[in-house]
């Protein structure tokens, strides 16, 4: 047993001497306090067998705080932080439902895995948050953690089409987008940030600085109050109603009118189904063919 464990002391100590002369060997990727050096391309893949693989970056914690801070506390809203920091609004909105999460933790007394999270974190690569009001990041501009305008694939456009266009029309986005579904917008429409197209082109066109911020301040304006009407609307259907709690289930009664239904009965505010009332196509002397075709 000694012997065996003189052997095993012999073979570390080489093997120690030997990692020694390495790091001499190649200068520069420990520093001398004995941090390790600036990351390269070849620390992101963790697999040595699958070259292909790199590690992805995460939001450092202080992104996240500056994230639920802007969202929680400043009151903008999710796509309007998404702009700023460089993240997806999915992503977001996971940060601040996460983050409010961890305080409720907090003050209910909970204890938190903090060395597990830093020594997580230390491990993968993070996206710094960039402070714009401290002097030293004066003119720097916030590293993006990920495309904010990528488009998700619609089903639709899964197919591939021939559509015969004569010479003399313009085909637009919006053309291409009827041709695969009638209710499919254009792709300045679907991205996840349209106000951003807005802007290249008021940018374009030679717009001043003052300008631009004019406009895009009365868009945000004129966005807040079609929010605040839909939101009215919501509660004031919600007012209207008449909630029956009961065992099992809640009745819920709405008044309704008879004059609702309008002069023709056809009104989508009307209620129930009037018995006998033919469809448009059984009626006779309707116009039961098209009489246009759109270009």
């Amino acid at each position: 047993m000694l012997e065996g464990q003189e052997s095993l002391d012999e073979l570390e100590a080489a093997i120690r001497s030997e990692g020694a002369q390495e790091k001499d060997a190649k200068p520069g990727k420990e520093e001398d306090d004995g941090k390790l050096g600036p990351e390269t391309a070849e620390d992101l893949r963790p697999f040595p067998l699958n070259q292909y693989f790199r590690s992805q970056p995460v939001l450092s914690e202080d992104l996240r705080e500056a994230i639920y801070n802007r969202v929680k506390k400043d009151g903008v809203t999710v796509s309007l932080a998404s702009v700023e920091f460089g993240v997806s609004n999915e992503r977001v909105g996971a940060v601040v439902r996460l983050k409010q999460m961890e305080k409720e933790w907090v003050a209910q007394g909970k204890t938190l895995a903090v060395p597990y999270s830093k020594a997580v974190m230390e491990m993968l690569p993070t996206t710094p948050f960039i402070d714009p009001y401290e002097p030293k990041n004066k003119g720097k501009r916030p590293v993006t953690h990920e495309p904010i305008n990528d488009l998700i694939v619609h089903p639709a456009t899964r197919q591939q089409l021939f559509v015969p266009v004569s010479e003399s029309r313009r085909f637009t986005r919006v053309d291409a987008g009827k041709a695969f579904d009638n209710n499919l917008l254009p792709a300045d429409a679907r991205i996840p940030h349209p106000e951003l197209v807005q802007a290249e082109r008021e940018l374009a066109s030679g717009l001043s600085f003052d300008e631009r911020s004019k406009l895009a301040q009365a868009r945000l304006q004129e966005e807040n109050e079609k929010k605040r009407k839909e939101e009215e609307a919501r509660l004031a259907e919600i007012r209207s109603h008449k909630v029956v709690p009961k065992r099992r289930w809640d009745f819920v009664f709405k008044d309704v009118s008879v004059d609702a239904a309008g002069r023709d009965g056809r009104d989508p505010r009307g209620v129930g189904w009037r018995y006998g009332f033919p469809h448009e196509d059984r009626k006779k002397g309707t116009v039961k063919i098209p009489t246009k075709v759109e270009a």
